[in-house]
């Protein structure tokens, strides 16, 4: 079992940044891929980022490609999504998830994770 918790949301104008966590309990987390994906109001689910197991490799939307870093601690059974140069569009429900075991975290498809967090609010004011 993973049980993930993220932070960091809130309210920042457009041009500035937020770091989001998303502390994980479970001994296998350090063995899963990762990935962040966000929901605004009235819109699917979409894939935003994901990153290995080892931190090794990470795949981006292009929507943030460049301007968001996803990186883990397996130290601390966290991972962490950098975003910079936020834009009001970026605003929207934050969530972590853990790829299922044996699935790729090439996919942007949210039915390969299947462990996710309850969400964080993240508003871009313009």
């Amino acid at each position: 079992q993973v049980q993930l918790v993220e932070s960091g949301g809130g309210l920042v104008q457009a041009g500035g940044s937020l770091r989001l966590s998303c502390a994980a309990s479970g001994r296998i987390f350090s063995s899963r891929s990762m990935g962040w994906f966000r929901q605004a109001p009235g819109k699917e689910r979409e894939f935003v980022a994901s990153i290995s197991w080892s931190g090794g490799s990470t795949s981006y939307a292009d929507s943030v490609k460049g301007r968001f870093t996803i990186s883990r601690d397996n130290a601390k059974n966290t991972v962490y999504l950098q975003m910079n140069s936020l834009k009001p569009e970026d605003t929207a429900v934050y969530y972590c998830a853990a790829v299922k075991s044996g699935s790729s975290m090439w996919s942007q498809n949210p039915a390969v994770y299947d462990y996710w967090g309850q969400g964080t609010q993240v508003t871009v004011s313009s």
